[in-house]
């Protein structure tokens, strides 16, 4: 917090700092047990009214009224990574894209709107990395509509908690009735340290396919895959399937990885839960790890959802780190209530 010669605190951020990554402290209800003081960080993302709008790293929103503030300042937009690969949020969010893609996609400005036939959020939803080409509420007027002639509905993905994500987009879409309804965090790490990991048995044998077959999609936790949903799994610069042999034809382990220039992505690493805790996920993602090394890669990226707290350990051990979390805001219902 800043401090003045004399000692004491001092806010020093104003309206003017909207858009900024600041540091603040309020005063707590003095009529609630606790402590007298909260200490939020966060993107300022507005400040009406005499109350201040920040949003947090994970994407939370917090509202402060200005009368309670005691201090503030204005910090760094992002901490220097002290672990793993250098990636510009920017960076991650097109290789995402490119690892999944969708059936269907059109440009509106910079914005890419994406569709396949609702299978998954990420391949039916906007990705909104810079301007538009027209005002915001012309902008969300013509997703909805691309998505309604679709019969879909309308999902924009935003990002926060990194350089050049989009706090403020967030803090919009909420003003006008978007809902939240998916917040999930990407991971990124060194992939050679991965590739060297093993910890099940010596003998457990991981075969990799450029195809999916009947066998991997026994194991895999979506039913019914849709032959649109076989064309995003299928999709991305270099596809890999990778499977360990189970009982009755079902593997035992199955997962994915694409192979993007200095990138693998990994996903879809699903266990018989009968086969769990034998480093059968270890060895799915090490087998596909050295493949991805072998064609050029040196970094990965996953992504995790913040209550999975097995697949957040697993990860954490293998050196995984967040870089930043994303979210997928629903278009309001016609009433405007969000419900």
């Amino acid at each position: 917090m800043e401090i003045s010669a004399t000692g004491r605190l001092e806010v020093r951020i104003t309206a003017a700092d909207v858009g900024k990554r600041v540091s603040v402290r309020r005063m707590n209800d003095p009529a609630v047990p606790g402590e007298k003081f909260t200490d939020t960080v966060g993107v300022l993302a507005s400040w009406d009214n005499g109350v201040l709008l920040i949003t947090r790293k994970g994407g939370e929103t917090i509202h402060i009224a200005e009368s309670s503030l005691v201090a503030g300042k204005v910090v760094p937009s992002a901490p220097a990574r002290r672990r793993g690969p250098s990636a510009s949020y920017a960076e991650l969010a097109h290789v995402c894209t490119r690892a999944w893609r969708p059936v269907e996609s059109e440009r509106l400005g910079e914005w890419e709107l994406r569709a396949a036939s609702g299978f998954t959020r990420r391949a039916n939803s906007v990705l909104p990395i810079g301007d538009p080409g027209m005002p915001l509420d012309d902008a969300l007027n013509a997703v909805r509509r691309w998505y309604g002639a679709r019969g879909l509905p309308a999902y924009v993905q935003t990002a926060t908690g990194a350089e050049g994500t989009q706090e403020l987009l967030c803090a919009e879409l909420e003003r006008r009735g978007w809902v939240r309804e998916v917040t999930a965090e990407l991971w990124i790490g060194a992939l050679a340290p991965l590739a060297d990991r093993a910890e099940g048995a010596g003998d457990v044998a991981v075969g990799l396919s450029r195809d999916v077959d009947e066998a991997w999609l026994a194991r895999y936790q979506r039913k019914g895959v849709s032959e649109v949903a076989l064309k995003v799994l299928s999709s991305g610069p270099s596809v890999w399937f990778a499977q360990v042999p189970g009982s009755g034809g079902v593997p035992a382990a199955i997962g994915r990885c694409v192979v993007d220039g200095r990138w693998a992505s990994f996903a879809a690493v699903e266990v018989d839960p009968e086969q769990r805790r034998r480093g059968l996920a270890t060895e799915v993602m090490a087998a596909l790890a050295r493949r991805a090394l072998d064609e050029g890669a040196s970094a990965a990226w996953l992504q995790v959802e913040a209550e999975n707290a097995g697949a957040r350990a697993l990860y954490a051990g293998m050196g995984f780190g967040a870089h930043h979390a994303y979210h997928h805001y629903r278009e309001p219902t016609p009433s405007g209530d969000g419900r």
